[in-house]
């Protein structure tokens, strides 16, 4: 879409404009909520500027980026000489609420309620909070502006009550624990250029864990405590077009932590030391004639300097990396995790669409104590097929109601539903 709107463009405005033409004047319409100072801060093309229409076809791109914006187009008019560039502008409702429901670790009813605005005062803050129901309760606030400082350079803290009853995968047997995270988080959010964004933040966590059962197993912790200084990077390249529902491009995202244990009591010291994590993203999206997407995303994840604990930071979990596998039921110290799917519309009118999709999710994990050969060795392998539905709101910022069921494939598997709000990824 991106490169046929390009040379279309190019086409058309060869015939009209030379390269010494000037931008007379820069307009928007269409706009309702979003502040268009906060618009004329982002844009590359600015009036009484030199005419360079792929520096238009980038702004239109950013545009069509932004949380408060469903999509945008341009057109030129007036004077062939000294031409007037109008953005055009359609935006997105932006206040959202949340409801993911869920079966906790117990199988006992899990819910999430939330609320987010995604263009608050008109130039694209975030500001939400949520409260959680999964055998226990949860809660936080989380507020961020990308653009505080400059077009480049952004601020966001949050804060974060987590308490869920957790399973761990002894060797003796699983047992669950009910733990807590307190977590104070600040962060700097930069904007490189178009495709080019990072963050670099710290957060300040006091992690709890209590054992939940009547029977201990032998030399395993009762409770656990531990405080610890997060240090955490960030790092994304996105090169997408985006056309309502459809994606065509890649995007990749980087995330790295330095967990650092400040005091801990004994057991804590021993089971939730200081460790590196490290995940990268990559996603690939293909647009498939008129109606289809094609979509894959390769996770790859692994953790340095707690190789031997069971309470490992990586877990396999529907809402997260294999559909159907169940909720929470295992921990990894490293993970190879593909999905890949295509997406079908197959009902559009107006704001409504009828999406259908096809997938097939695959991964593999290391055990805590375990090689990373067991990542390629196929003993921890998991793979689960299956099919879904989307329901979206195109002038809904991420109003995509999914449902998906997967099928494991293999001894012992699994299967189960899905819900969520968002593409999966």
């Amino acid at each position: 879409m991106k490169k046929i709107l390009f040379l279309g463009f190019l086409l058309v405005s060869s015939n009209l404009f030379s390269q010494d033409q000037i931008i007379s004047n820069l307009e928007f319409t269409g706009l309702k909520k979003t502040k268009e100072s906060f618009l004329r801060r982002l844009v590359k093309v600015k009036a009484n500027s030199k005419y360079d229409s792929l520096l238009i076809v980038k702004d239109i791109e950013r545009l069509k980026r932004l949380p408060g914006i469903a999509n945008a187009s341009f057109s030129l008019k007036g004077d062939k000489s000294n031409p007037k560039l109008i953005y055009t502008i359609e935006e997105n409702f932006t206040v959202i609420p949340g409801l993911r429901i869920a079966t906790a670790n117990d199988d006992s009813f899990a819910y999430r309620l939330s609320v987010f605005e995604f263009n608050l005062f008109g130039n694209n803050q975030l500001l939400g909070a949520f409260y959680e129901k999964n055998v226990f309760n949860s809660y936080g606030a989380f507020w961020e502006h990308p653009f505080l400082f400059s077009d480049k350079v952004g601020l966001g803290f949050n804060y974060q009550n987590s308490t869920t009853q957790q399973p761990v995968f002894f060797t003796e047997g699983d047992k669950n624990y009910r733990f807590n995270a307190e977590i104070f988080e600040g962060k700097l959010l930069f904007s490189f250029d178009f495709n080019n964004e990072a963050e670099a933040g710290v957060a300040y966590t006091k992690e709890s864990y209590f054992f939940e059962e009547e029977t201990l197993l032998p030399n395993r912790p009762l409770s656990l405590e531990a405080n610890k200084l997060v240090y955490k990077l960030g790092y994304r390249f996105v090169d997408l077009d985006i056309d309502y529902q459809y994606l065509d491009g890649v995007s990749s995202e980087f995330i790295g932590q330095y967990i650092h244990l400040q005091n801990a009591d004994e057991a804590g010291t021993e089971f939730l030391g200081s460790f590196i994590s490290l995940r990268n993203d990559f996603t690939y999206y293909r647009k498939v004639n008129k109606r289809g997407n094609w979509a894959s995303r390769l996770r790859l994840a692994a953790s340095f300097g707690n190789e031997d604990s069971p309470f490992a930071p990586f877990t396999l979990d529907n809402q997260l990396n294999i559909r159907g596998v169940g909720n929470t039921v295992d921990r990894g110290t490293a993970a190879v995790v593909l999905n890949s799917e295509y997406r079908h519309t197959f009902y559009e009118k107006g704001w409504f669409v009828l999406q259908g999709n096809v997938f097939v999710d695959a991964g593999s994990w290391r055990k805590p104590g375990e090689d990373f050969s067991q990542l390629f060795d196929g003993s921890f392998t998991r793979l689960y097929p299956g099919v879904g539905v989307r329901f979206i709101h195109k002038k809904i910022f991420n109003a995509v109601f999914r449902l998906d069921y997967g099928f494991g494939v293999g001894n012992d598997s699994t299967e189960g539903i899905v819900f969520g709000i968002g593409q999966y990824f």
